[in-house]
């Protein structure tokens, strides 16, 4: 193997490398979680929640295919949440 060709290996080995840090977690009593599970979990809990709201001011009825509605605004909300606080 020429030189010229292991130390191109050895710059795509550290360039390919340079992202890799700690897995983002926190902390939550004791136990470390994905960020993005608890960002999934605060986007369904607050999807529920609008539900509830549309239901009672009874504009659920005007909402699209409610299959696609819902589910896109839990990963809506999630997404942003993930992008708010854990950029």
């Amino acid at each position: 193997m020429s030189p010229r060709f292991r130390g191109a290996l050895l710059m795509a080995g550290a360039a390919s490398t340079s992202a890799c840090q700690r897995a983002p977690d926190i902390d939550i009593l004791g136990s470390f979680f994905p960020i993005w599970l608890v960002c999934i979990v605060i986007g369904i809990m607050l999807t529920v929640i609008a539900r509830m709201i549309f239901l009672r001011i009874d504009i659920e009825s005007e909402i699209g295919p409610r299959l696609l509605v819902y589910p896109s605004m839990a990963l809506l909300i999630a997404f942003s949440t993930w992008l708010i606080f854990f950029r």
